[in-house]
């Protein structure tokens, strides 16, 4: 008979000390002995996750190795930027702010982004805002996407997107994931550090992220936490209210957008929940019993995850080789 405690909002109750003592002793080990860098960057965006990485690189290697980047566009929230500063002069680290929005207007971000939404929305254009939203999968069918758009009138737009102009458009901007990584890694390379990722438990294990993008680090302090673990942890590392209190956006479209309707099924502490209950083979009906919802809706939630996991498995495989090369396996 198995002995797991029964589900609740316990199960992600951690000894906070312990942990961030934990982390910033391995971050100090890779960075030095395994990674061989002399300090650690973070691109930072006022968010929880950025957020509790820096302050844990702080812990681990001192303010004076650590490297901030704050890396706005012409879609970003001026809120992001201003806690992204604030936050890195609580912290006391250097830290530099760059507008990538002139590099994506030269590399056709914005263009070939346009160029898709005019296709289902044919006045988009200037003075519109816009965003895309997740739906179908927590009520047991196929995930399609919407967009949304605003003119400046406030005129209101809906449409399904089809596939090509939904692939276009993201694919676009991943423009932004790839150009801020490019920064971190140059300034990784001009200082000898190394670049910090920071994705939660549920971002990494549902591939919400960019490959080659926000997916690309040296090392990610953070990928073992549910993000209710890191709002407390950022809490316990006295990181200002302002960020500790900030709901997770995607921060990537021009319109305001939560990450639980462009991506996740449920609101961020429902899906560490039901994260944690697939995880640790809890039943649907008592994963809704805890979340007040039925078990149906549990189980379409179960196979939600599932199928984020298989497609987006590729974005956690390194690049795939025609014949090992035995004489190169990593240690670490």
């Amino acid at each position: 008979m198995s002995t797991r405690q029964r589900l609740s909002w316990a199960v992600l109750n951690l000894d906070l000390e312990a942990e961030a003592t934990k982390i910033a002793n391995k971050l100090r080990e890779m960075t030095a002995n395994v990674l061989h860098k002399r300090g650690l960057v973070v691109a930072i965006s006022g968010g929880i996750d950025s957020s509790a990485s820096i302050a844990l690189a702080v812990r681990a290697v001192g303010k004076e190795r650590v490297y901030a980047l704050v890396l706005p566009e012409r879609d970003s929230s001026e809120d992001s930027s201003l806690r992204g500063v604030a936050l890195a002069k609580h912290l006391g680290v250097r830290y530099e702010v760059q507008d990538i929005a002139p590099a994506l207007v030269g590399i056709g971000c914005y263009k070939w982004r346009d160029e898709a939404i005019r296709r289902a929305i044919p006045e988009y254009g200037e003075g519109w805002r816009m965003n895309i939203v997740i739906s179908g999968g927590t009520e047991g069918r196929f995930n399609h996407f919407k967009l949304i758009a605003v003119g400046p009138s406030g005129e209101r737009r809906e449409e399904r997107l089809n596939l090509q102009d939904y692939l276009q458009i993201v694919a676009a901007t991943n423009f932004k994931q790839r150009l801020r990584k490019t920064l971190e890694y140059f300034h990784a390379d001009r200082l000898n550090y190394a670049v910090v990722g920071t994705p939660n438990r549920l971002e990494y294990d549902q591939g919400f992220f960019v490959k080659n993008g926000d997916g690309s680090a040296d090392v990610k302090p953070i990928a073992h936490l549910y993000k209710s673990q890191v709002y407390a942890l950022a809490r316990h590392l006295g990181l200002p209210e302002r960020i500790t209190s900030a709901v997770p956006t995607t921060d990537t479209y021009s319109l305001p957008q939560g990450q639980d309707e462009f991506y996740f099924a449920l609101p961020y502490q429902q899906m560490d929940l039901a994260l944690w209950a697939r995880n640790h083979d809890v039943s649907a009906s008592e994963l809704g019993e805890v979340l007040q919802i039925s078990t149906e809706k549990a189980q379409f939630i179960y196979d939600d995850i599932e199928a984020k996991r298989r497609t987006t498995q590729y974005l956690h495989r390194p690049p795939v080789l025609m014949e090992e090369i035995i004489e190169l396996h990593l240690q670490v």
